[in-house]
């Protein structure tokens, strides 16, 4: 498992921030830059399930380890999903986590993602775009 590590400088309070990650519409949004029709099915409390999928009713589920609102989130990857049936996967500490922490200009966010290396040159491809869409949404959106 390889550590990856993005940062973004947002002008927006951390609780904007977070609305714009975790809600239904926004995540759907900002989350276009991993596939576009992403969405998720769950909620965001701890030790609940959350499946996330794209238009295909392909995609991954996950447990959430820690929901700390406006600061901190993160999840743990347990399986992938193919055609809307669960695969558990043996992927040992696969976490996302996202760190939001209030800046004198606003919140600089931080997504930390534990991965396999077959996963590495996707993440690195498509978060920086992803945490562009959070940033643009957070900062032009009422």
């Amino acid at each position: 498992m390889e550590i990856l590590e993005y940062t973004i400088e947002i002008d927006a309070a951390p609780e904007k921030v977070w609305t714009v990650l975790w809600d239904d519409t926004s995540y759907r949004q900002w989350t276009s830059a991993f596939c576009t029709g992403s969405f998720y099915i769950g909620t965001w409390e701890e030790n609940s399930m959350m499946k996330f999928f794209d238009p295909n009713n392909n995609g991954m589920y996950s447990r959430v380890l820690k929901n700390d609102p406006n600061k901190e989130m993160v999840f743990i990857h347990l399986g992938e999903i193919y055609d809307g049936v669960e695969v558990p996967k043996d992927w040992g500490d696969a976490t996302e986590s996202y760190f939001l922490e209030e800046t004198e200009n606003g919140t600089k966010l931080t997504a930390k993602i534990k991965a396999s290396e077959e996963f590495k040159g996707f993440f690195e491809d498509k978060f920086p775009v992803a945490l562009q869409n959070v940033k643009h949404l957070s900062e032009n959106q009422l």
